[in-house]
């Protein structure tokens, strides 16, 4: 039957990660509540741990003691499990210890795109080595003047964000249009705001941090998610009766927009640029072959994620007889035709291509490979559609 009943999100990995780091940077103790067992978060505070901060977590309250980024020693190798965020927020930060640093993890992770950090740290006479399955990098941070390109991921200018008001002088930061993704900076400010970080604007592009600067340990709740929201409330546009709670609505997260772009694909011909909400891609393309379709621009990023999520769609909605059309930077769902996937949907090791696919499936029926992949960012989903009504079991082969 149709989904149907009231389930709260889950808290927004995006933000624990912020909170987190600037727990870890903080002298002292800090309690984070809503923090998810997730893989993601997870990764984030194993790494904080390796560079000696204390890190607790009783159900969902993390207890942090951080420490003095400067001073501190940080174990052989850090972790990162397959947490892009997770990698790319820590790098600048462990290089204020001036120390070698060797990175680990797994799955796709030390494929995804480095560039940034490799020429700036290049123009800087920081070393930046990539082995198999890991990184290291070695040499100080120093402060000054960086120039990042707005139209790279998020996760680069973030990372410098967190580390740059401890270093010793002041920094600008100067994003170069386009900027694309300026929400997730927005909550990365927000979290080192609630820390006691300030950094000043200079115009829409040029961010002034003073160095010198200290966080100071905070208690602080993490807020609902609205990237993992989306897969819920999608039940209200293909049949159901789902209530979401636990929302901020006025959240700086840009996948706060999810709900605008499922009312555009529920009108028909609609145009939905994922420039800003990349992650909404599986969960909007899965929506649109379910009502009339869609075009999706700006959906490069997709590419490069836990999976090649445009070709992965592509894949699987073909199995279940719908129409993906690919270029460069633009994606069309052809709608019609839904039916029972021809063979078992492959999960392809990421968490929002089987959650965006068992919300498809839930009109037809089907089987997914690889369901597991959702304890990277949201452990309990299939818990929770079982709260909202839908029947699925699990079988072990």
């Amino acid at each position: 039957g149709a989904a149907a009943g009231s389930v709260a999100a889950p808290t927004s990995k995006s933000m624990a990660h912020r909170l987190l780091i600037c727990a870890g940077l903080s002298e002292g103790t800090s309690v984070i509540r809503g923090v998810s067992d997730c893989e993601d978060v997870q990764a984030t505070l194993d790494c904080l741990r390796s560079v000696g901060a204390d890190c607790r977590q009783e159900g969902d309250v993390a207890t942090v003691c951080g420490v003095d980024i400067t001073r501190a020693a940080p174990q052989s190798s850090l972790c990162c499990r397959e947490s892009g965020s997770t990698l790319r927020f820590l790098i600048p930060s462990l290089l204020l210890t001036g120390q070698e640093v060797t990175f680990t993890g797994y799955g796709r992770l030390m494929e995804r795109p480095m560039t940034v950090y490799e020429k700036l740290f290049a123009e800087r006479g920081i070393t930046f080595t990539r082995g198999s399955g890991s990184l290291s990098v070695n040499g100080l941070l120093p402060a000054g003047h960086y120039a990042v390109a707005g139209n790279v991921s998020s996760q680069f200018i973030s990372g410098l964000l967190f580390a740059l008001p401890l270093a010793d002088g002041d920094s600008v930061i100067e994003l170069i249009p386009p900027v694309e993704s300026r929400s997730y900076i927005l909550m990365t400010l927000d979290a080192m705001k609630s820390f006691g970080v300030e950094v000043s604007r200079d115009g829409e592009n040029r961010l002034l941090l003073k160095g010198g600067q200290r966080y100071r340990p905070q208690e602080v709740c993490v807020e609902g998610d609205h990237s993992n929201a989306a897969f819920l409330d999608a039940f209200n546009f293909i049949g159901g009766d789902t209530r979401v709670t636990g929302l901020k609505q006025d959240s700086l997260q840009g996948d706060r927009c999810y709900r605008a772009a499922l009312e555009a694909l529920q009108g028909g011909h609609a145009v939905i640029s994922l420039g800003d909400c990349p992650d909404l891609g599986p969960i909007l393309f899965a929506v649109a072959a379910a009502l009339h379709g869609g075009v999706f621009t700006e959906t490069e990023r997709l590419r490069i994620k836990e999976s090649d999520r445009v070709e992965a769609m592509r894949q699987e909605l073909g199995k279940c007889g719908i129409t993906l059309l690919a270029e460069r930077d633009r994606v069309e769902i052809r709608a019609g035709g839904l039916h029972a996937p021809t063979q078992p949907i492959n999960g392809h090791n990421d968490h929002r291509i089987v959650m965006a696919m068992s919300v498809l499936l839930t009109l037809v029926g089907g089987e997914i490979t690889g369901a597991e992949a959702v304890r990277k960012s949201y452990p309990a989903f299939f818990n929770d559609l079982s709260t909202i009504g839908i029947r699925w079991e699990c079988l072990r082969l």
